[in-house]
């Protein structure tokens, strides 16, 4: 049996209505992670869409992100480099091309899927990949902070989170910025 239709919906099978939650973005990911627990594959399909939302918000996904959430992916899933690759792939390519529709429903699915513990980790890595090419965005850390949100994230565990990182926003370089006087 297809994991896909262990879920609920057929590959084929058109007329099938979506689980709440569910979208295109989660089911063309879990298709290529069907040799894992379908619950592990929604996870998985679902933190990568989520990183890759991140990665995406200045509209350019660089190299360094790219790697970093390939390691992130690998690690949070135990996966092999080749299939950590292709989630990332896939995950970055959907965000692009779907990013304004997808977005809010593939991180209220990760909200369903994840512990607070796997939430709070989440925040971690999408840090992480902002800061890969060695700033972070506005735009980024704006992302991260409307996750956050969507993923239910308190306040003040948001606070430490951006502090972790604080030499690589952006937004506080800025201030520290003494051209930016002149």
């Amino acid at each position: 049996m297809s994991l896909l239709k262990f879920l609920g919906f057929g590959a084929g099978d058109r007329g099938s209505s979506a689980t709440p939650g569910e979208t295109q973005t989660v089911r063309k990911i879990v298709h290529q992670l069907e040799s894992l627990q379908p619950e592990q594959a929604r996870y998985l399909a679902s933190f990568a869409y989520v990183l890759g939302r991140v990665a995406n918000a200045d509209q350019v996904i660089t190299s360094e992100e790219t790697q970093t959430m390939e390691q992130v992916v690998a690690d949070a899933g135990k996966l092999g480099e080749d299939l950590a690759v292709l989630v990332v792939q896939i995950a970055k390519s959907q965000a692009q091309l779907f990013g304004g529709t997808e977005d809010y429903l593939v991180t209220r699915e990760f909200g369903r899927l994840a512990t607070p513990e796997q939430k709070r980790e989440l925040m971690l890595c999408l840090f992480s990949v902002a800061a890969a090419d060695g700033s972070i965005a506005v735009s980024e850390e704006n992302e991260i902070a409307r996750i956050a949100t969507e993923l239910k994230i308190p306040p003040p565990e948001m606070v430490r989170f951006r502090e972790r990182f604080a030499d690589k926003l952006e937004t506080l370089r800025r201030l520290d910025d003494p051209a930016r006087d002149s």
